[in-house]
């Protein structure tokens, strides 16, 4: 590895000291991106500069711009169906891959006709395979998929110029490392290599000693301020764990909240507990089945759902905007895992809250963490406690959801043009729209949801009756 490099002081730069193409600039401004963060100013020059990169950086910092700029640059006579594919992003899960190609079609509206096509498990091969054979540019999937294409010869690599692994940390907990190996022999020999991690294990140095040239490693350090992020830490017995947190939750009243448990049995227990006093909250962990997956995470991100339980592999690349509150119900032993955790909350110009509950034998890990933040922990009593006025969180909005998706040519327009027609919504009581696959998810305003599901099963979308049902 050649020199190693801290974005930790990068002092805050403009894109349009960066040599890209006008066009890029005219497109970065439109959509709201002016100063760069340290991420993307740290690393930019040398990803531009066509250089191997390790990056230490958490989700939210601004990473997938920080690694989709340099590899559109790089793009050469996008949009053809006989151009190989050119640039391949592997991510862990397929709600991070979702997130990336939309982020990444959004950065290349400047360049003409760029086709991302994203390659995940839980979608039937046969549809990807045809967008395949139209055409690929850029390709975002998950190793176990992006394999599946290269072994039925449906997908080749040898033309990659760009290979991106996004949050390569948890690909490796996952136990990708071997299918890393296998996609990664089939790019080219020449391509350029660029690496995002939010922590740095072991197998990172394993990964850049076989497949990276000479990368230069840029450290962004994960730390949160203490006037956009409050952390709070509270001592609790064991027994009382699994209570405490509908007490916290009863006392700050956030709309929406991630709680972060150690096991996935406790993430069952918690949202049993929290389900017994009338909250709206779901689980996420490993086991779930894709469909069960999707549901739990459009039904928190529309706001159909108060609180989202989740270990910290299940929870990875999931990046709710307006996140109120974070809980850790028990401290996870790496103190860069509890920042990765607490940054979900207060992001942009808000405000957030980090609350973790710590018995005795958790002391030596909340240590580890006041260490890496260089400061002491701010400790109350759970006696401080008291329920707010108002009953239970209640949602502000419920979940539809509607059998056809982008196969039947379902689009978001169609819905709200159904739902302000059929039912005469207006804009402000709909919510997220989200056109999948198979299936269409829309959140609509809580008390009149019932009516909208009666009122929209008797309806049509594009001309056709549809089944709706309340999630």
């Amino acid at each position: 590895m050649t020199a190693t490099s801290s974005a930790a002081t990068a002092k805050s730069a403009r894109f349009d000291q960066l040599t890209l193409a006008p066009a890029t600039l005219q497109n970065l401004e439109q959509l709201g991106f002016a100063q760069m963060t340290p991420i993307q100013a740290a690393s930019l020059p040398v990803t531009l500069a066509g250089k191997d990169l390790i990056a230490q950086a958490s989700t939210g910092s601004g990473k997938t711009v920080a690694f989709g700029l340099p590899l559109i640059e790089r793009l050469q006579s996008a949009g053809s169906p006989s151009a190989p594919v050119q640039a391949v992003i592997l991510c862990p899960t397929r709600e991070l891959a979702d997130q990336v190609t939309m982020e990444i079609r959004r950065l290349a509206r400047a360049r003409q006709n760029v086709k991302v096509v994203t390659l995940c498990g839980g979608v039937a091969l046969r549809g990807q395979t045809v967008s395949l054979e139209h055409g690929a540019d850029i390709v975002v999937g998950t190793p176990g998929r992006i394999l599946d294409h290269l072994e039925r010869g449906s997908l080749s690599l040898v033309g990659v110029n760009t290979l991106v692994l996004d949050e390569a940390d948890r690909m490796l907990d996952m136990g990708f490392f071997d299918d890393i190996a296998k996609v990664v022999r089939q790019c080219a020999k020449d391509r350029q290599t660029l690496l995002f991690s939010a922590t740095y294990p072991e197998g990172i140095d394993k990964l850049a000693a076989q497949f990276m040239r000479q990368p230069q490693t840029i450290q962004v350090e994960a730390q949160h301020s203490e006037h956009k992020i409050r952390q709070i830490f509270f001592e609790v017995a064991e027994h009382e764990r699994l209570h405490a947190v509908s007490s916290i939750l009863a006392h700050y009243r956030p709309e929406r909240t991630l709680v972060f448990c150690n096991t996935k049995q406790q993430c069952r227990d918690v949202v049993a507990v929290l389900q017994a006093q009338g909250l709206s909250a779901l689980a996420l962990y490993g086991e779930l089945e894709q469909r069960e997956r999707d549901q739990v995470l459009v039904q928190f991100a529309n706001r159909s759902c108060s609180v989202l339980v989740a270990t910290d592999v299940a929870s990875r690349g999931l990046d709710v905007q307006g996140l109120e509150a974070v809980i850790n119900v028990d401290v996870t032993p790496d103190p860069e895992i509890h920042i990765h955790r607490i940054g979900r909350t207060g992001r942009g110009d808000a405000e957030g809250l980090a609350l973790t509950l710590v018995s005795m034998d958790e002391m030596g890990s909340v240590g580890k963490i006041e260490v890496l933040q260089g400061r002491e922990s701010d400790w109350q009593l759970l006696s401080i406690l008291t329920p707010a006025a108002g009953g239970p969180l209640r949602p502000p909005m419920r979940t539809l959801q509607i059998v056809g998706g982008r196969k039947e040519k379902i689009r978001a327009g169609d819905v709200m043009g159904a739902l302000a027609g059929e039912c005469g919504l207006t804009r402000e009581q709909v919510g997220k729209i989200n056109v999948n696959e198979f299936s269409t998810y829309v959140a609509v305003q809580a008390d009149l949801a019932k009516k909208v599901e009666a009122q929209l099963s008797r309806g049509k979308i594009k001309g056709k009756t549809v089944k709706v049902r309340l999630i």
